[in-house]
């Protein structure tokens, strides 16, 4: 049998096949799809559920003229397969290569840019009333799941497009997946409605479509049809949102979505329609269906055996650190509580649960209510730790402004995945953490400069019991170092010094401490003597040894993986209002660039940012070598 998927580079190449061909066509992109992700990792499971559904969507639709939006879009790979990349398809996630999600300056067929969740509902909304604004009748489809709609971004655009009446499709891709198993009220609703023996066949559901959108049906079959959708519905959400709901339907046959998409798309229904599928994360690929997680997320991998390859490393990762730490602190403190947002695994939290089942908590793509929920347990006494990646804390900003600062709540925030993080590029780096929480007041913000400076500050965190306190740490392994007992802990505020030098400070705050030490050894070999502080917290700040460094040295330079406004922000506002700039001192703040960085290793991301170790050793030479203009004197400044 001939392969179909080799004719197809482009949508327009799949709508020259006859439907009976599309089970085939579907068959030969999943196969694609798990030789692909063999080879470079990266989203699998969600890419696996949705295969029938991108063929029907791009078989019906006039893609890119009709507007297509994944919601998170993990699970674009087999969209990106048949939009035009498929000569690329190789380098997803690489340097210079693809994004691992869509991304609008990739292809005109990502409309929309996406890897956080729940904005599809609001983005294509947007495009729908542009649409009509500008007479344009183009569809506009959004794609949601994997459990996207247990955030309330979902639903308030939802209750908007039910309000303005747009023309727009949902398409609820529900797979009872999300990256762990779903949680909450909204996870329920859906399994019992699937429970009820309420499947409609494909001849129900074409019969109940036409019945819904024929001009000519009768006032009496309008209100048999209405009686029955709601039946279907629960009587409640959906319809009441304002949307018309079709389903549930079966996801993975091809031949009946196609033929649900065309009534809908040829239908004279005026307002919105949500589509509600059933299909299965990981299907077809038996590794990712057996599998917990249904290969959410995997490295390379044999594809017969579905062994993925792992990175050997002989440390720990800083994720197991913080939850076996944790733990070990949970066992003395029965006031200790673990929150996450749908993040269970990648958090370390699912090893919490093990243990405290009933002081776990996974609250869904929820991060707004993890912090107000985590702000609810601090006013009683209880110490939580919303352990949450430093890019999806963004979106609890507000929560952690009002909610936590203002009110001096001691919460704890464990933030993973500060730094560049790989090959998921800027979408998740966590970049400006530090910048956003330190810039507020009653907060105690530290970063970890290896995991046994993550111990400590987990251990400093539990006696924090006055303020909210937040500790940062990357992705991946730690350096080696042998980590203390839980009783140390750490002065707040202060710094400690690794090695002294003369003329020139380096001070260091996070994990690019190693990089600082390396610099160092090629300074020394040119005969430059540095200084090394680990400055543990940004707030509060050291002032003393800020302020000796300052003194002592001709050069002072600050060193961090996050954005401007950070930690050299803070000690530069010190610095000034001291007066010290008066007296000649050098100083240079280093930061992540005011640019997103794309996808690559973490090495070459950093190297790319002016972080790495020869950077640093570039700026303390370039420094030292010039020329001094506004300094009035040389006085010292005393504290």
């Amino acid at each position: 049998m001939s392969r179909l998927i080799k004719q197809i580079n482009f949508p327009s190449d799949l709508r020259k096949f006859k439907k009976e061909n599309l089970k085939q066509i579907s068959d030969e992109l999943r196969d694609e799809l798990i030789d692909v992700v063999s080879e470079t990792g990266g989203h699998l499971g969600a890419g696996l559920g949705v295969v029938e559904l991108t063929i029907a969507l791009h078989y019906v639709f006039d893609t890119p003229k009709d507007k297509l939006v994944w919601d998170v879009s993990h699970q674009c790979y087999p969209h990106k397969l048949i939009t035009g990349r498929r000569d690329r398809i190789k380098t997803l996630r690489k340097g210079g290569g693809l994004s691992g999600f869509t991304k609008r300056a990739e292809s005109e067929y990502d409309p929309f840019g996406a890897a956080h969740s729940s904005t599809s509902i609001s983005s294509t909304l947007g495009m729908a009333v542009a649409k009509k604004l500008s007479n344009n009748k183009n569809n506009v489809i959004a794609v949601i799941g994997d459990g996207a709609m247990s955030a309330g971004m979902a639903y308030e655009a939802m209750n908007n497009a039910g309000a303005l009446k747009s023309n727009l499709i949902v398409i609820l891709n529900d797979n009872d997946m999300s990256i762990a198993r779903p949680v909450g009220a909204m996870s329920k609703y859906l399994a019992n409605l699937l429970s009820g023996k309420l499947y409609f066949s494909f001849r129900e559901t074409i019969k109940m479509i036409i019945s819904a959108f024929s001009k000519r049906f009768s006032q009496k079959a309008g209100k048999a049809e209405d009686l029955l959708r709601n039946i279907v519905t629960g009587g409640t959400l959906f319809s009441e949102l304002g949307f018309y709901y079709v389903g549930p339907i079966d996801g993975h046959d091809v031949e009946n979505l196609v033929q649900i998409f065309e009534n809908v798309k040829n239908s004279s229904h005026q307002g919105p329609v949500l589509i509600h599928l059933r299909t299965q994360k990981g299907k077809g690929y038996k590794p990712a269906e057996e599998s917990g997680d249904k290969y959410h997320g995997v490295s390379k991998f044999n594809i017969s055996t579905g062994e993925q390859s792992k990175s050997k490393s002989d440390t720990p990762s800083y994720t197991k650190v913080f939850a076996e730490t944790l733990i070990k602190h949970a066992e003395q403190d029965t006031k200790i509580i673990g929150i996450t947002g749908a993040m269970p695994s990648g958090t370390g939290l699912n090893l919490f649960e093990k243990k405290f089942p009933e002081r776990t908590f996974d609250v869904g793509i929820a991060e707004q209510h993890a912090v107000t929920f985590a702000a609810g347990l601090a006013t009683e006494g209880f110490k939580p730790y919303a352990a949450i990646y430093s890019t999806f804390l963004q979106r609890a900003y507000d929560q952690v402004v009002h909610d936590v600062a203002l009110q001096s709540l001691p919460v704890r925030f464990a933030i993973d995945r500060a730094g560049l993080v790989g090959a998921d590029g800027p979408t998740h780096a966590g970049s400006f953490d530090v910048t956003y929480l330190s810039t507020l007041p009653n907060f105690v913000v530290m970063a970890a400069s290896d995991e046994a400076e993550l111990v400590k500050m987990i251990n400093t965190s539990v006696e924090i019991n006055d303020r909210p306190s937040a500790f940062r740490y990357p992705r991946g392994n730690g350096v080696g170092a042998k980590l203390p007992a839980i009783n140390e802990v750490l002065k707040i505020g202060k710094a400690r010094i690794i090695k002294e030098g003369k003329k020139v400070a380096l001070l260091n705050f996070g994990a690019r401490l190693e990089e600082c030490k390396k610099a160092s050894d090629r300074l020394l070999i040119k005969g430059i003597e540095c200084t090394i502080v680990d400055a543990r917290f940004a707030k509060p700040l050291d002032e003393k040894i800020i302020m000796e460094l300052a003194n002592n040295h001709e050069v002072l330079i600050t060193i961090e993986e996050g954005s401007i406004g950070g930690f050299g922000s803070h000690v530069m506002q010190l610095l000034s209002d001291r007066g010290v700039f008066d007296t000649g001192l050098k100083f240079r703040s280093m930061i992540l660039p005011d640019v997103f960085i794309d996808q690559d290793t973490p090495e070459k991301m950093y190297e790319i940012a002016g972080l790495d170790n020869i950077s640093i050793a570039n700026k303390v030479e370039e420094t030292l070598n010039s020329k001094i203009i506004f300094a009035k004197n040389k006085n010292k400044i005393t504290n």
